[in-house]
């Protein structure tokens, strides 16, 4: 509070002069709403009390133009030498007569209709009324969206049962390029600030590439600040769950074409509760300390700042940003060693001890459109470092010695992306996209375990599609794209000897090969046809679409133990690329005061790949090869709302996918981490304004899940559960001439119910969900 205090301070005390006034009409002496005072540098709009302020100025003579659309405009010339000047403005009567005129445009809402791509987009409202500790778990309350979760700071998206590299992540047109393939891996992306997000759910591998099989998480840029504006906000979190601290601070400003945004973040969180103090896996016991769940707290610090210019044909922003993390992992999730460890995990719940890992993102990008006559020209760039080191307990495994260090593994991963993109519309009814995606990323590995080996990845797609109207109400998009990949692995060698025997019955002592040069390509067609039918208040859409994914490094050359699963991987050169033939369907209809959607879909994989256990063993721990099976799954996502009063709307939604297996080793068995079906339900109960609150509402969330029954071993059969949360949003003004502060409360788990979430990475080692956990956010804007 001290430093929003500050803030405020430094912000609106830099200047003490300023114009304190009033517009009222002439005739009735009623305040005027809207009214546009506009000085050379200055400006302010009047409130619904006629009232405005003008800050920041200096003393002199300063002219504004003063305007309404019902009155005669005036100007009015103002002397400023005291500190504050009252002005009172009468505005007389003028009734204009407009002319015919046309508008040309369309709402993201219509846009969103007449497209045939099943899509939903996410509002600002949305991610600060909902905000959880980390951005995937915001958006886990969209049917159909779920989160592999690690621990209670990092998640990683699902869409319809499928994740990894399988969802693509973009950030400001350019795609967000990590470590996903781990399962302990999140993902490192600040969430506040965003203000826009588009899920396309089904395969967008047309647009985003060859990893977009599964869907698309799209962070769209902000909107550009309107011309000789400043806004600026702090967010302020406490959590009671795992004493969670957070602060964040954002500002952004414009003159007349040059703008630029910067946020600041800093979050502190110690270990989270969960409602359970014993743990039991592979017949040992944990017993937990006061429901600690040791060494999960962790720290966040990051940085972005942003830098555009603005004018009637061109528009460019470059974005800076930089991640910084520091996570631990539950002690016990990495195998049983723990049990002879010296480090006292009880000592505080804020220590990170050994296992933990350093995560550090920085990213360039820069985004720039260019208009000419019906084209319109967008040039994506972008540059990423990702930089990961895992540090668990050097302990000695088979043939290894005991490491000098904790740096288990580290990976250093720089990424080229470029976009180019031409949309151009030869006429009123037809909107064609062509364009370009290159990627080039060079991948160092380093530490005492190995998994993955080093490699260089190039990937190059073209494409086109068309968005043609057949009548205002039907719409055709046809698309085609082509994508081009090669994977350079280099070999690896063990730093140690291994004892192996020879055919003569003899024994050596030899540094083992886990990689080897190799240069695979890959290459192959997406396309995707579908129409959206708009009647009256119904919209129809059906899209069917064939898409594929490259294998990744650690499926065709992985060859180690990964300590975080307790067991040994393997890659399987022979993998061919992953193709995907998907139909779509979606019903959306929406009347004053009910909406109800359906998107049902079917898909059908000819090669899916994935990580199976084998009956064979390498110094006492399984090995896991990656192989493909043919997969069919059927899903289907549904959500529906009523205003029963003008004060209390109630939601409902509902999520289920079922996999199958129809060929391979795990025949007839589903796919891991398989969603189960899920379904939330929600009342928002909006009350009147009283004792300075405002635009207080009460939300009910009540989400139930049912027992997911169909596993692929060894997963287990996780039982079904129900958990309530509540939350209180409201506004209050604190402070004269500003906007109001935005308060949100929240207590989820009320009842401290001890659950299993299918899709968690903790669930593997019988780590129930967090318990009861009380939030607070506080959110207070500066703008002028």
């Amino acid at each position: 509070m001290w430093l929003c205090f500050s803030i405020y301070t430094n912000l609106f005390a830099q200047n003490s002069f300023q114009i304190k006034g009033l517009v009222v009409s002439a005739k009735t002496l009623q305040p005027v709403e809207g009214a546009n005072i506009i000085g050379k540098k200055h400006f302010a709009i009047s409130s619904n009390t006629g009232e405005f302020t003008v800050n920041n100025l200096s003393k002199g003579t300063y002219i504004f133009t003063v305007s309404h659309m019902s009155y005669a405009e005036q100007t009015v010339s103002v002397t400023i030498e005291k500190t504050t000047v009252p002005l009172k403005i009468f505005l007389t009567e003028a009734p204009n007569v407009l002319s015919s005129i046309e508008v040309i445009g369309k709402t993201n809402r219509r846009k969103l209709m007449e497209s045939p791509v099943v899509a939903q987009n996410i509002s600002k409202t949305f991610l600060n009324n909902n905000r959880e500790n980390s951005l995937m778990q915001t958006l886990s309350k969209i049917p159909g969206v779920n989160t592999i979760n690690i621990g209670s700071g990092q998640s990683k998206p699902v869409i319809r049962g499928l994740g990894f590299n399988r969802v693509v992540v973009v950030q400001n047109g350019i795609k967000h390029e990590a470590q996903q393939w781990g399962n302990d891996h999140g993902l490192e992306i600040d969430q506040y600030g965003i203000e826009r997000i588009q899920i396309v759910k089904g395969p967008a591998s047309l647009v985003y590439g060859s990893d977009a099989i599964a869907g698309v998480i799209n962070i769209q840029p902000n909107a550009i600040p309107t011309p000789n504006s400043f806004k600026a906000e702090v967010n302020i979190t406490a959590e009671s769950n795992n004493d969670l601290l957070g602060i964040s601070t954002g500002l952004e400003s414009r003159k007349e074409n040059w703008f630029y945004r910067g946020r600041l973040t800093y979050r502190d969180y110690a270990d989270y509760k969960v409602p359970t103090d014993v743990i039991n896996y592979e017949n040992y016991v944990f017993k937990l300390d006061n429901h600690n769940l040791r060494n999960t707290a962790g720290q966040e610090a990051n940085m972005s700042f942003s830098v555009g210019y603005t004018s009637d044909n061109i528009t460019s922003e470059t974005f800076f940003s930089n991640v910084n993390a520091k996570n631990g992992f539950f002690a016990n999730a990495h195998g049983l060693e723990v049990r002879s460890s010296s480090i006292d995990y009880d000592g505080s719940n804020r220590d990170i001890d050994l296992p933990f890992h350093k995560v550090n993102h920085f990213k360039i990008t820069n985004n720039s459109s260019f208009s000419k006559g019906n084209h319109t020209y967008h040039v994506n760039f972008g540059f990423q470092n990702n930089y990961r080191e895992e540090h668990s307990e050097p302990v000695p495994h088979g043939y290894m010695p005991k490491p000098e260090n904790s740096r288990e593994r580290v990976f250093n991963k720089n990424t080229y992306a470029l976009t180019i993109k031409d949309d151009f519309k030869p006429n009123t009814k037809h909107d064609i996209v062509m364009g370009l995606n290159t990627e080039f990323q060079d991948n160092n590995i380093g530490g005492w375990g190995f998994l993955i080996p080093k490699y260089n990845r190039f990937t190059v797609g073209v494409f086109a599609y068309d968005q043609f109207e057949v009548r205002p109400n039907l719409h055709i998009l046809t698309g085609l794209r082509y994508d081009f990949g090669v994977l350079d692995t280099q070999g690896y060698f063990d730093w140690y000897s291994s004892k192996v025997n020879n055919n003569d019955g003899t024994t050596s002592n030899i540094y083992l090969q886990r990689s080897q040069d190799k240069t695979l390509n890959f290459g192959n067609i997406s396309a995707s046809t579908g129409l959206s039918f708009i009647n009256n208040n119904t919209t129809y859409k059906i899209n069917i679409g064939k898409s594929f994914r490259m294998p990744l490094p650690n499926e065709l050359a992985s060859d180690g133990v990964n300590y975080h699963m307790y067991r040994y991987e393997q890659g399987n050169l022979d993998l061919d690329s992953e193709e995907s033939y998907q139909l779509d369907l979606d019903i959306e209809h929406t009347a004053k005061k009910f909406y109800f959607g359906i998107s049902p879909f079917v898909n059908f994989f000819q090669n899916y790949i994935y990580l199976n256990p084998t009956p064979n063993y390498y110094e006492t721990l399984q090995i896991y090869e990656y192989t493909q099976a043919k997969v069919f799954r059927i899903g289907s996502e549904l959500s529906a709302s009523t205003s029963v009063f003008n004060n209390l709307e109630l939601n409902a939604s509902a999520e289920y996918v079922f996999s199958k297996q129809t060929s391979g080793p795990k025949k007839d068995f589903t796919l891991p981490f398989a969603p189960p079906l899920s379904g939330l339900f929600s009342a928002n109960y909006q009350l009147k304004d009283m004792l300075g609150l405002k635009k207080t509402q009460l939300i009910a969330e009540y989400r139930i899940t049912a027992a997911q029954k169909e596993i692929v071993p060894p997963e287990e059969v996780t039982a079904g559960y129900q958990v309530l949360n509540l939350s209180l949003l409201t506004q209050i003004k604190a402070f004269k001439n500003t906007d109001a502060l935005n308060i949100r409360l929240k207590l989820n788990n009320v009842f401290n119910t001890k659950y299993y979430n299918h899709t968690s990475f903790y669930r593997l080692i019988d780590v129930p969900e967090a318990g009861r956990n009380i939030s607070i956010a506080l959110t207070v804007p500066f703008n002028k």
